[in-house]
């Protein structure tokens, strides 16, 4: 593998991977507003908190960009390096391949936490890694629908935005590792870099929600989204 190729797919790609996932877009949409969203409400320039103090359909707004910028980096990239000879002849992606595509996957969600555009502060990275998980076709994006399942369920069981966020970040490893061993096609050998992805990526997540935990335990995090949950 030649070096400039090594550089492209392993470094700059990832970096404008971690570019396009710190854009904030909830404090553009605030000030957009007039709002400086991060003094208001729980601070945090995610989709919930926009909802919560602009109003829902900002919220969705925010959401669905926030969406985006994993969905739409990590599809290109993948169709990149299929096309660049990173693939099989079926299609799935060859182990170098894999680690190029988590790498740009990890840029996006870690630009959302840590944006370089607001001194690396940023929000708690749920909506950035569904769109990253739906993006990585097909390994995450069926485990990723599983996950939204699971946050549906939870939501309307619980009416906690926090709860449920953390029981589908949860959900997604086990529920991968559970496809990967009912699809025969799908060898665990060969998935390794995705599976300690989605542990890791959980992980991260559930860190960055640990003050939701915190509340939780005690009682005080209020149901419907309208404390610190993000």
């Amino acid at each position: 593998m030649e070096s400039v190729t090594i550089f492209k797919i392993f470094v700059l790609l990832p970096g404008l991977g971690y570019l396009l996932g710190a854009i904030p877009f909830g404090l553009l949409i605030g000030l957009a507003r007039g709002v400086d969203i991060r003094q208001q409400g729980s601070g945090n320039i995610g989709a919930t908190n926009v909802g919560r103090v602009l109003g829902r359909c900002w919220g969705y707004g925010c959401f669905l960009l926030d969406v985006g910028k994993g969905l739409g980096p990590v599809l290109w990239v993948g169709h990149y390096l299929r096309g660049a000879g990173f693939a099989n002849e079926a299609g799935g992606l060859l182990t170098a391949g894999q680690w190029s595509l988590l790498a740009v996957a990890a840029g996006c969600i870690l630009g959302h936490m840590f944006s370089v555009y607001l001194k690396f502060k940023g929000g708690k990275g749920v909506a950035t890694s569904l769109g990253v998980l739906l993006g990585v076709w097909p390994w995450f994006t069926l485990t990723a629908v599983v996950a939204l399942l699971v946050w549906v369920a939870v939501w309307g069981f619980s009416r906690y935005v926090s709860l449920a966020s953390i029981a589908a970040t949860v959900s997604f490893p086990l529920g991968f590792w559970l496809l990967i061993w009912r699809i025969p096609s799908w060898q665990f050998s060969e998935l390794m870099p995705l599976f300690g992805f989605s542990c890791a990526m959980a992980a991260l997540v559930v860190f960055r929600h640990r003050g939701n935990i915190a509340r939780l335990l005690t009682g005080t995090e209020t149901r419907g989204g309208k404390t610190k949950a993000e």
